[in-house]
């Protein structure tokens, strides 16, 4: 099986602070909100693990007959107000999923609609966006930005790659963008990504009729549809071969690698985003539970420590009453 490290070191202090910085630099500073992917809308369902999830991992999910999830949907940007039909702004968009467990104890997913990431490092997803920002509409070429890219290839496809906007948040396939350590009773681990794709199948809008749309399509299509019925998602994780490499985000797999079936999220209502306990939920893309551990991939603690800062700075705004962007 491919191997990698238990764990990447823990990330400077000094470098948490400045991606959340320049964070701040490319989309404002909004209180209340997220530094990225700030507009959002939250659901609930339930999570049943698939029959095999066990032989995988020994994780508490995976082994119970069902856990209650908190799911959000989000647009890429920090700005709050982005549209949902927004070309840049929106893409790639982000789901992400708490499985409770217990009181006070749970695990997460945090995934986005694209396969990849631009980096390897938070030095360099640092540089990255330091560049982006430095690369305004004004810059002088080359750009920060293309210099940038110039020397980071797998960058260059991230930016570069299409980002159709879906019909629905209910018909958007979602990547998590680091791998994983998945251990099962008997002690046997293997590495692998969680995917998460919409049982109705992806379904994606032309350019023109993306642009025709209304602002808020997407919050208010998914609001519609669960009206009517449970939007189903079902979980894989794509395993890793001997020869991949399990510890850099911007390595992409081969898609005949396998896919092993670990449940089907069904989602069955709306949530009030600015109650209490759904406006403080800070979502931890280190799962932190027996049984799934990170594979060593820094940007692992890098997102951890980024998400906990930015989140702890957002408890201690008002809650925007009846903004659905807040979450």
């Amino acid at each position: 099986m491919s191997t990698g490290p238990s764990q990447a070191p823990a990330p400077d202090h000094t470098l948490i602070s400045d991606l959340l910085d320049v964070l701040d630099k490319l989309s404002g500073f909004h209180p209340g909100f997220r530094p990225a992917h700030a507009k959002g809308v939250m659901v609930a369902g339930t999570f049943t693990p698939a029959a095999g999830a066990k032989e995988l991992t020994r994780a508490p999910h995976a082994t119970r007959p069902s856990t209650p999830v908190i799911v959000r949907f989000s647009a890429s940007a920090g700005v709050p107000t982005v549209a949902d039909n927004d070309p840049k702004g929106a893409s790639p968009r982000g789901i992400a999923i708490r499985f409770s467990l217990a009181d006070h104890v749970h695990t997460d997913i945090v995934a986005h609609s694209h396969n990849g990431f631009a980096v390897h490092t938070g030095e360099e997803f640092l540089a990255f966006l330091s560049a982006v920002a430095a690369s305004g509409p004004d810059s002088t070429h080359p750009t920060p930005l293309d210099t940038f890219l110039a020397t980071h290839p797998k960058a260059v496809q991230f930016v570069t790659a299409p980002k159709p906007i879906p019909t629905s948040y209910a018909r958007e396939a979602f990547y998590a963008i680091t791998a994983f350590q998945f251990t099962n009773q008997a002690g046997v681990s293997r590495y692998g990504r969680f995917r998460i794709r919409p049982e109705a199948g992806t379904d994606y809008l032309s350019d023109a009729d993306a642009a025709k749309q209304t602002h808020d399509f997407l919050t208010d299509e998914l609001t519609a549809r669960l009206a009517n019925g449970p939007a189903v998602f079902r979980i894989f994780v794509q395993l890793a071969e001997d020869s991949d490499v399990v510890t850099d985000s911007s390595a992409v797999w081969p898609e005949d690698r396998p896919d092993v079936e670990f449940g089907t999220l069904t989602l069955t209502h709306r949530v009030d985003e600015t109650a209490p306990e759904f406006w403080k939920i800070i979502f931890d893309p280190d799962p932190r539970v027996d049984g799934i551990a990170p594979a060593g991939d820094p940007l692992t603690q890098v997102r951890a420590a980024l998400y906990l800062l930015s989140g702890r700075r957002r408890r201690t705004a008002p809650i925007h009453s009846g903004s659905a962007a807040g979450t």
